[in-house]
């Protein structure tokens, strides 16, 4: 993987650059759609392609491991042969998952061992397996396995949590450097950065990583509850020592506004179920605001649902069909409006990057972040 850096805001700390991968590049800041079991919801890959042009998208290591397993995709020939995906994906370890999913699990030096949510079964999920299973998986960037502390979390335990963190990512590291990938195309590993909202330990952990000298970092363990402000504080900590000449990725971040700030403190890479998951309940973002379509005031509003847009169903379709369709379970809505937000998260970052490139970023950005909580 090779990462250039095209251009820099003289007023912030964004930046755009271009992420080189086997399988296309990626022009950053980017975000990237959720597709956790090789399906982002609602969506066809054709569709991700021409309409959205999602430059890559996530898999799930830990939904793909369960199913369809991994014995399937390798002999599909790797995830993007078996979901007809031809552009980068990018594979999370599975340990948030593994925390957040299974009803029990027992974390100890050795890795960790839980049940699965589908059947009960026992598994364990070690550094050096999670490196397996997503090279079996073929990602084109693949995650170390971490441990996501929870929000709030006591200082003892986020210091005890990235020490281990740190020493699963050596041992990531050492699998990873020993191994080869399985389908004709390179794989590139991304240490995390964790340590709650502590400024001290985030600051540790995001001096280790560096010192990975790993092609490209990401920050991990915000957006699970705390404040904006305390995670807009912690994303300037770690930024500010990550190398700047790599791609920097923060996981799970999330609201159109939060994306911009965080762009201005010089994040490359994003990802986040909101668009989609929202988009399902009736919640769709605009560069105006956001429109809640199930309110009764959108019932007779004839006009299309984002005029500003270049998206063929934001054009064809009306607000109140949208509305109907919501309202009575017809699953096209739920597949227009996941459209829509993702259509809208990709306008985003591709505008944030051309006002980097011109040197209007910060004045827009401020602008934006005014208008994008606004409720129509």
């Amino acid at each position: 993987m090779k990462f250039t850096l095209q251009a820099k805001d003289t007023h912030s700390k964004a930046r755009a650059g271009t992420v080189t991968t086997d399988h296309g590049d990626i022009q950053t800041p980017i975000f990237m759609p959720v597709g956790t079991a090789g399906t982002v919801k609602a969506v066809h890959q054709r569709e991700l392609k021409e309409d959205i042009d999602a430059k890559i998208i996530l898999g799930n290591t830990y939904h793909l491991y369960l199913r369809p397993g991994l014995d399937i995709i390798e002999r599909s020939g790797g995830l993007h042969k078996f979901i007809g995906w031809d552009r980068p994906i990018l594979t999370d370890s599975g340990g948030y998952q593994v925390y957040s999913l299974s009803k029990v699990n027992k974390i100890r030096e050795e890795g960790v061992t839980f049940r699965s949510h589908i059947d009960g079964s026992k598994h364990l999920f070690t550094p050096e397996y999670a490196m397996d299973i997503q090279r079996t998986i073929g990602a084109d960037i693949i995650m170390a396995f971490d441990e996501c502390t929870p929000y709030p979390c006591d200082y003892k335990y986020a210091a005890n949590s990235i020490n281990m963190t740190h020493r699963w990512l050596k041992r990531c590291c050492k699998r990873f450097d020993t191994t080869e990938p399985k389908y004709g195309f390179n794989q590139t590993l991304f240490p995390i950065v964790q340590g709650s909202v502590y400024k001290d330990l985030r600051k540790k952990s995001a001096e280790f990583i560096a010192s990975m000298d790993r092609e490209g970092n990401a920050i991990g363990g915000l957006s699970v509850g705390e404040p904006a402000e305390e995670m807009y504080g912690m994303t300037e900590v770690v930024c500010d020592i990550l190398p700047y000449e790599k791609p920097r990725y923060l996981m799970g971040v999330g609201t159109p506004i939060n994306i911009l700030e965080n762009i201005a403190l010089g994040v490359d890479m994003f990802d986040c179920v909101m668009p989609t998951r929202n988009a399902r309940n009736g919640m769709l973002f605009t560069r105006n605001g956001i429109i809640n379509i199930g309110n009764k005031k959108w019932a007779d509003d004839f006009s299309p649902i984002d005029a500003e847009s270049d998206l063929y169903a934001d054009q064809v379709y009306s607000k109140a069909y949208l509305r109907h369709l919501m309202h009575s379970k017809e699953m096209l809505g739920a597949q227009i409006a996941t459209l829509h937000n993702l259509h809208f998260y990709l306008w985003l970052v591709n505008t944030a990057r051309e006002k980097i490139i011109s040197g209007e970023f910060y004045a827009w950005k401020n602008k934006m972040v005014t208008i994008l909580g606004n409720k129509l």
